[in-house]
């Protein structure tokens, strides 16, 4: 396949074909056997982190300086002009003027497709608030595919906060690529929103929603766990959805023997320690993996590649 990534920002993952994504998938399993070292030697990499991150800023930066690019930027607007009064659109409009590539976390949903009009350097969307995550989603369907062989007709449930998490905005919309039955589970108050869960009727995703975990632990193949988002909700509501859905080991004992269980991280106390010893725990392996798919993104994006 011909690279069609060139010079292009990742805004969400809408933006991508389904034909994409296996391509990026493929050139991160080659980039995890084969670090091609000196692949972006001279590209410089922009990392505008205005909302707190760890795997993914240090992620991307690794990425880059692994594949001989340099990083610049920050992991704190505190320490930007952001504080004097700039707007994101000006800021956006000078990082581009620094940097080949420019990497955006943003509190406010529409911010990343906002900087990539500022600027005529690409713009990847590293998460907008509470929209969307589409670099998460291609290191989730790579290790999907990585620990059950296969994208298709898997059944996956997304547990948690579906109401703020981005992570499962971006990837439910991509598992629409792959046939997969999905199971969403929730406090009543954390539903998925309206228009994902229009999108997918759109796209002839069967779905359902559900209250507790153990009404669809021994039906699926991927356990998708996620935190309660305190930052983006009131402290009542909260402390209301806080305790809800909390995966113990004892309930694995239902569980398919291929069950994998995903997090995008950090996790609070949504999963039980005890769990990271078992066969079923692979959020960590799911993190690493981050590494290779980013390094995949800026290379397909920084340069001309084709089979």
């Amino acid at each position: 396949m011909k690279n069609s990534l060139s010079n292009r920002s990742l805004i969400s993952i809408l933006d991508l074909s389904k034909q994409e994504i296996l391509f990026i998938l493929k050139r991160a399993a080659e980039m995890k056997n084969n670090i091609p070292t000196t692949l972006l030697k001279s590209k410089i990499l922009a990392s505008c982190f205005y909302e707190p991150s760890t795997r993914t800023r240090l992620s991307f930066e690794s990425a880059m300086i692994r594949l001989g690019g340099h990083v610049i930027g920050f992991a704190d607007p505190e320490f930007t002009s952001a504080k004097k009064g700039e707007s994101l659109q000006d800021a956006m409009k000078i990082m581009g003027q620094y940097a080949d590539i420019l990497v955006l976390r943003h509190p406010s949903e529409g911010a990343a497709r906002l900087a990539s009009e500022s600027t005529l350097k690409p713009v990847i969307n590293a998460g907008d608030g509470a929209n969307q995550h589409p670099t998460q989603t291609l290191l989730d369907l790579f290790t999907i595919k990585e620990c059950q062989k296969t994208l298709k007709n898997l059944r996956l449930a997304f547990v948690g906060d579906l109401k703020c998490s981005r992570t499962v905005h971006s990837l439910s919309q991509a598992c629409a690529h792959f046939d997969m039955r999905l199971f969403f589970v929730s406090h009543e108050k954390l539903v998925l929103p309206e228009e994902i869960s229009h999108f997918l009727k759109k796209q002839g995703v069967t779905f359902s929603f559900h209250r507790t975990i153990e009404e669809v632990l021994d039906q699926v193949d991927i356990l998708y766990m996620t935190r309660i988002q305190k930052e983006r909700l009131s402290p009542s509501l909260y402390e209301e959805c806080k305790d809800r859905c909390i995966l113990t080991e004892k309930m694995l004992k239902k569980a398919k023997e291929n069950l994998k269980i995903l997090h995008p991280l950090p996790r609070t106390h949504e999963i039980e320690a005890s769990i990271d010893k078992t066969p079923f725990a692979y959020y960590f392996q799911q993190a690493e993996n981050g590494l290779y798919v980013r390094m995949a993104l800026l290379s397909l994006i920084l340069e001309t590649f084709s089979e």
